[in-house]
């Protein structure tokens, strides 16, 4: 009988990240995650995601704390563990295209304070948008992973994922992340992508997806079987729902497997004691809304991502529109169509979102169009995997001629120009990309770090209100 080769299943763990950027909002403060690192340092996970997303815009913001700070602290407690993060291609952190010089020395800084693992996507997956930060990565002896933002539609066939992964390849990405934030992959589609992406090149093949459409377990177990070398997946107080499978179910299925992680399971309820307590805070605080936590078919059926779903509802109530609901779900999917059938991920999913709303509530479509919807119109935000409707694209934005480079090509360096605006709050080297990408906000907080150092009223800095989305 054959030798069965073991080939344990590595574990990325999302609990720092986005278990709670998905289920509250990202507002886990460092003083909360800091006592248990020394046991999640223990465990033996592939790396912990811990940083990037929205935890810099959450941190500067809600939070009052120095997102730089938090990882410093981070890379002094993990003595073991690789620490990962999320950026989002040219647009880093922010919503908007940034020049090549501040990609660059937000790489070169993130690598510098602790990261190890930089998982690096675009929401157009047009791979333009991440030569910078893949080069730049690997020349700070980063780890360059590329996420593939998975979504489904005509374009999107299994050859047309695999002549990403090879492109991802030549573009000397170390691995690959198959990025599924809607939660649409289901078990036996995860079979056949994993098996066409191992066929096809030779670095490690990641899966990343959310429990949002019930899913996921089992998606999971079918990549495993498939051959994919690591899964993402987060302690149990904050798994499930619009989050990750939870971490210990996963590693007591393989258990006793070729694919055994070899986690002691003691030691995953000792952390999952740690965070249950704030899970129940945040459930009786309302900051933890149970919706979040069941399982919404709905995402199958209109390929919209939980928090979509739940920005559709705030902005129809906001209108008093909430009767349109159902109108706007079937409207998202032509919108999208007009648009060159992008991935639905932060801003795409904004944009499309957004503009369906819109036009649903004016009776007339493209009535009333945001700038961000002209912007992809126009070739802002880089080239979709589909040509744009051509009466839809000239009723948005006239003779305007579509750029067809690379975004980033037409923005000038931008580094020294910010340098000089903030330089009066400048106490360390990383506060210039703290304003780079979040200005107002991060004036805000360097006001409110001044009057905590000088402990004058901090009254005057203080902005919490809010008004902002994260």
């Amino acid at each position: 009988m054959a030798e069965v080769v073991k080939k344990p299943i590595k574990i990325t763990e999302t609990i720092l990240r986005d278990a709670h950027q998905s289920l509250i909002a990202t507002r886990m403060s460092t003083e909360q995650m800091l006592p248990i690192v020394d046991k999640l340092d223990k465990v033996g996970y592939h790396s912990v995601e811990c940083w990037g997303g929205a935890t810099f815009d959450a941190s500067l913001r809600f939070l009052k704390e120095d997102p730089w700070e938090r990882l410093r602290k981070f890379r002094d407690g993990f003595k073991n563990t690789k620490l990962q993060m999320l950026f989002r291609g040219q647009n880093i952190l922010g919503y908007r295209p940034y020049a090549d010089d501040v990609v660059e020395y937000f790489v070169q800084k993130s690598v510098a304070n602790g990261i190890d693992i930089i998982r690096i996507f675009d929401c157009l997956n047009d791979l333009r948008n991440l030569q910078t930060a893949v080069k730049a990565s690997n020349k700070e002896k980063g780890h360059a992973q590329v996420a593939l933002s998975y979504t489904l539609g005509d374009a999107y066939t299994l050859d047309y994922w695999v002549d990403m992964a090879k492109r991802v390849e030549d573009m000397g990405a170390n691995s690959i992340c198959i990025k599924d934030m809607a939660g649409l992959l289901v078990p036996y589609k995860a079979t056949e992508l994993v098996t066409a992406l191992k066929a096809a090149v030779d670095i490690p093949i990641q899966l990343h997806t959310h429990y949002t459409s019930g899913v996921a377990s089992m998606t999971y177990l079918k990549a495993v079987e498939a051959g994919v070398d690591v899964i993402d997946t987060a302690m149990s107080p904050f798994a499930l729902g619009t989050s990750q499978p939870a971490t210990e179910v996963m590693v007591e299925t393989f258990k006793g497997t070729p694919y055994d992680t070899g986690f002691d399971q003691n030691l995953l309820a000792e952390i999952a004691d740690y965070f249950r307590p704030i899970r129940d805070e945040a459930l009786d605080s309302g900051l933890l809304n149970p919706k979040n936590l069941g399982v919404n078919i709905k995402t199958l059926l209109y390929q919209v991502p939980g928090g979509m779903l739940s920005n559709l509802t705030s902005q129809l109530k906001e209108q008093h529109a909430e009767d349109k609901f159902y109108d706007v779900l079937e409207e998202v999917p032509r919108v999208r169509k007009d648009l060159g059938e992008p991935p639905l991920v932060t801003p795409s999913s904004q944009i499309v979102g957004t503009q369906a709303v819109f036009n649903v509530i004016m009776g007339e479509r493209y009535k009333m169009v945001t700038k961000e919807t002209k912007d992809v119109l126009s070739g802002k935000y880089g080239a979709t995997v589909k040509p744009f409707n051509p009466e839809v694209q000239k009723k948005c934005i006239g003779d305007t001629e579509p750029i067809t480079c690379r975004p980033a090509d037409l923005i000038p360096d931008e580094l020294d120009t910010l340098r000089s605006e903030m330089a009066q709050w400048s106490e360390q080297e990383e506060d210039v990309l703290s304003y780079a990408l979040f200005p107002q906000v991060a004036t805000e907080f360097f006001k409110y770090r001044e009057a905590q150092e000088t402990k004058v009223d901090p009254k005057a800095a203080d902005t919490e209100n809010g008004a902002y989305p994260v």
